[in-house]
């Protein structure tokens, strides 16, 4: 089913529906045998780069998107995780991997490294959390030692995705001990002496995205790929998250679409006791709830980004469209594996695909427990 949209100009409208023919032509037929044999969509990334859509956020000059605003940019991305989970919540990922250099890195670094993560020749990752460190950031130990003009990074990273397949890792690491104060950020290359990627985790689901953790022994990655001054690392982890769980909304809103179309496609064709069982009530009633789910989610994501596109406050708005984007989503594929009863549980449809895929939005970028915590401190704030 084609979402209809309240689009601001032509050229978004036009944008929107370039994804939506790559995620139609070149991403939902390869998705179901991808995801199958554990394959990692590297072409596909190279694709959207290609395409321009790989950038979209970040300045034209760089090989951004220019003007577009994160409005639209969602958009963009629910259409590719409605096609395909996996490359959608990579673009999401390779997106905030982006950001400290874009927004704060000096004009020698962006000039450098940017055009080539925003053209597709560099896919990014992005190295923040440990088994010890995840909703409590400030509680990493990766540390990086200065040694003449490079830092020596010895440490592990863990539930990297794009680990082993990533060309550079923006990654947060300890340079004091002054705790969430003492964090820094250094762009790393893959190729570099000392940084190895462990074996991929055994996921339920995204089995497309490869998850790693990252092993830095004695790893050298020169002071000139810090991004921003020593003991900023935390604070642009911080805010890149904030935009990052707005793509993880609308990757889930995409996901729990694919569920909605296909359940309702099923229940329009299978027919019990003489008619279509899309026309009882018990199962129309479902239907109609699965569709507001998803409505209701899209809107919320919706609302967050056209706040920060207008430069206004968006943290609070950005875990709620987290919390209720993905919550939904669980809810919406659980129901439409219901819809098509003991075919949906079956590999037949990809609908119990979908069900185990809806699982993880609720934990990365932060766990739904964290957003609620966040949204109650902003609250207490007001």
């Amino acid at each position: 089913m084609t979402v209809e949209r309240l689009l601001p100009d032509t050229e978004a409208e036009d944008l929107i529906a370039l994804a939506r023919d790559i995620a139609t032509q070149e991403l939902a037929p390869l998705a179901g045998e991808y995801e199958e044999k554990e394959r990692f969509p590297r072409e596909q990334f190279r694709l959207l780069g290609r395409s321009g859509l790989l950038g979209l956020p970040y300045p034209e000059r760089y090989g951004g998107g220019g003007g577009v605003g994160y409005e639209v940019y969602l958009q963009v991305l629910e259409e590719i995780a409605a096609a395909w989970l996996t490359v959608g919540v990579g673009l999401s990922v390779h997106t905030m991997s982006c950001y400290a250099l874009a927004e704060h890195g000096t004009d020698e670094q962006r000039a450098e490294w940017l055009p080539g993560m925003l053209g597709g020749d560099l896919l990014g990752a992005y190295a923040l959390s440990e088994t010890g460190a995840g909703s409590d950031a400030a509680a990493l130990v990766t540390r990086a030692t200065k040694d003449g003009t490079d830092y020596v990074v010895t440490g592990t990273k863990a539930w990297i995705t794009h680990g082993g397949e990533a060309d550079f890792y923006t990654t947060m690491v300890r340079t004091s001990p002054d705790g969430g104060r003492g964090v820094s950020c250094l762009l790393v290359p893959a190729d570099t002496p000392g940084l190895t990627a462990g074996a991929p985790e055994r996921k339920m689901g995204m089995t497309g995205s490869t998850t790693t953790q990252m092993i830095f022994d004695g790893a050298r990655v020169p002071a000139t790929r810090r991004i921003g001054a020593e003991g900023d690392g935390l604070k642009l982890a911080l805010t890149a998250l904030s935009s990052g769980r707005l793509g993880i909304a609308a990757c889930a809103v995409g996901l729990a679409q694919a569920a909605l179309d296909e359940a309702v496609a099923y229940a329009k064709q299978r027919s019990q006791f003489g008619k279509p069982i899309i026309e009882f009530q018990g199962l129309e009633f479902l239907l109609a709830d699965m569709a507001a789910a998803v409505d209701s989610a899209r809107a919320t994501y919706l609302d967050a980004a056209r706040r920060r596109d207008r430069g206004m406050p968006f943290k609070r708005q950005s875990s709620v469209a987290k919390l209720v984007a993905t919550d939904a989503a669980m809810k919406v594929t659980t129901d439409a594996v219901q819809v098509l009863g003991g075919a949906g549980y079956t590999k037949d449809f990809p609908v119990e695909r979908y069900m185990r895929e809806a699982k993880v939005p609720q934990i990365f970028e932060g766990t739904n427990q964290i957003q609620r915590m966040v949204i109650a401190r902003e609250l207490r704030t007001v």
